[in-house]
C-alpha cells in the first residue's frame, strides 16, 4: 500500500506491516554532502544505479533494509531520511570564495553542508531570540564608500574592526564553520530569504579568516539576491570592501609611514589584525607604497613565508558567540547536544563541524525534551570599536 503527499516529494510506504517514510530530496542532499555521484553511492551501498535514481526522484521508495544501507554508507542516521523537505540554500545566490578550479561536486558538497547548518539555525531560531538582520543594501556604491557606510551605521568609526564573527552575529548574520572536508572553499555567503548566512573555513590563519568574513560581508552588502554575486568583478569588489572595512583609510594613514619597510609592515599588521599581504595591498591602494615598493615588498614577504601562512600571527581563532551562548543555555536546562542532533536527524560529529570547533559537552543525567524547552532570550554583547 502506498500513500503519497506533496506529489513525489514525500512518500509513505507500508511494507509487511512496518512504516517507512522517505523524503527523496534528503537522499540527494546526503549524497551531495558526502561528495558522491549516484554511481559511487550505488557501489558503496550495493544498490543498483537505476534504483537510486528512482529513490531520489520519488518514482519508487526504498525498503527498510535499503534505507539502512544508505544511512550506513552516507554516515547519516536513518531518521534523517524521513524528515520533512529542507529549505535548501539557493545555488544561484551563493558567492563562492574558492579556488578557480574547485570541482563542482565540492561546491555542491559545501552547499549541502550549508543547508544542514541552516536547518540547525531554524531549530535555534525556534528556541532562542536572535538579533534581527541589520545588513544594509547599498545599491551600487564603490567598495570604499560601502565599507565606510556600514562602519558608520554600526558605530565602528575608524578604529580597527573587533572580532569579525561577533560583529556579523550582532547584526543578524548567521555564521557557521565549514566542515574541514572542503579545504578548497575559503568561505561563502548567501541570502536565504531575508536571512543572511556566512560560512567560514577554519583551516586558514586567523587573519585570513577575518578577511574572509569581511569579504563575505561585502557580498551581502553590495551583491544582494537581486544582483550579480559571482565572477571576477564581484570578487574584486568584495576584496576591496574587506580591505577598507578592516583597515579604514584614516587609520592606516595615521599609523603607517609612506614607503614602510617589510619589518614595519609585519609589526603594523597587528594593529588591524590582518595579514601582512593584506596590509601591503591596502598601503599600495592608499598610495603609501609605489608600484615598485609594492612588488618588492610582496616578493620579500613571500620569501619569508607570508604568502601561504602568517608566521607569528594571531593564535586565538574568532568563533561564534551566538552558538556558544545557545549551547551553554541548553546545558543549563539539562538539554544534551546529542538531543538536538537527534531531532535534526544528524550525528553529533556532523553538527559539531558547523560549530567552529567548540567543545560541546553533553550533560549527564536526564535532560528535558528539546522540543519542549522554553524560548530563551539570547543577549549579545556587542563589541565596541576599541575591542
Amino acid at each position: 500500500m502506498r500513500h503519497w503527499t506533496s506529489g513525489a516529494a514525500h512518500c509513505t510506504t507500508y511494507n509487511r506491516g512496518s512504516l517507512t517514510m522517505v523524503t527523496p530530496s534528503r537522499i540527494t542532499l546526503a549524497r551531495k554532502r558526502r561528495g558522491l555521484t549516484l554511481a559511487e553511492l550505488s557501489q558503496r551501498a550495493d544498490v543498483s544505479l537505476q534504483s537510486l535514481s528512482n529513490y531520489e526522484t520519488g518514482r519508487t521508495e526504498p525498503r527498510r533494509d535499503t534505507v539502512r544501507r544508505l544511512a550506513q554508507s552516507l554516515d547519516f542516521p536513518e531518521t534523517f531520511f524521513s524528515g520533512p523537505e529542507l529549505d535548501e540554500l539557493p545555488a544561484e545566490g551563493i558567492s563562492w570564495r574558492a579556488r578557480t578550479k574547485t570541482p563542482a561536486r565540492t561546491l555542491e558538497a559545501a552547499r549541502a553542508a550549508g543547508t544542514l547548518a541552516a536547518q540547525l539555525y531554524d531549530w535555534i531560531d525556534r528556541h532562542f531570540r536572535l538579533p534581527g538582520p541589520d545588513i544594509p543594501s547599498l545599491g551600487k556604491p564603490d567598495p570604499e564608500t560601502a565599507a565606510e557606510m556600514v562602519r558608520t551605521r554600526w558605530g565602528l568609526g575608524n578604529a580597527p574592526a573587533p572580532n569579525m564573527v561577533h560583529v556579523l552575529e550582532a547584526h543578524g548574520v548567521r555564521v557557521f564553520s565549514l566542515a574541514p572536508d572542503y579545504a578548497e572553499v575559503d568561505a561563502f555567503a548567501v541570502w536565504r530569504g531575508t536571512v543572511p548566512f556566512v560560512f567560514l573555513n577554519t583551516l586558514k590563519s586567523v587573519e585570513r579568516g577575518r578577511f574572509d568574513a569581511a569579504h563575505e560581508l561585502g557580498h551581502l552588502v553590495m551583491h544582494g539576491s537581486d544582483r550579480q554575486c559571482s565572477g571576477p568583478e564581484a570578487e574584486r569588489q568584495a576584496n576591496d570592501f574587506a580591505s577598507a572595512f578592516l583597515m579604514p583609510a584614516a587609520s592606516v594613514l595615521g599609523h603607517m609611514p609612506a614607503g614602510a619597510h617589510v619589518d614595519q609592515i609585519i609589526k603594523g599588521k597587528s594593529i588591524w589584525k590582518v595579514s601582512a599581504m593584506a596590509l601591503t595591498y591596502r598601503m599600495h591602494d592608499l598610495d603609501l607604497l609605489t608600484d615598485w615598493q609594492y612588488r618588492s615588498t610582496c616578493a620579500e614577504l613571500s620569501k619569508r613565508g607570508y604568502r601561504t601562512d602568517e608566521p607569528q600571527g594571531m593564535k586565538k581563532r574568532e568563533t561564534s558567540q551566538v552558538l556558544t551562548k545557545v549551547f551553554q543555555g541548553l546545558r543549563s536546562t539539562g538539554v544534551r547536544p546529542s538531543a538536538v542532533a537527534d531531532e535534526l536527524g544528524l550525528t553529533v560529529d556532523e553538527m559539531n563541524k558547523m560549530l567552529f570547533g567548540l567543545t560541546i559537552t553533553s550533560v549527564e543525567g536526564g535532560g528535558e525534551r528539546v522540543g519542549t524547552s522554553p524560548r530563551r532570550a539570547l543577549t549579545l554583547v556587542t563589541e565596541g570599536p576599541s575591542a
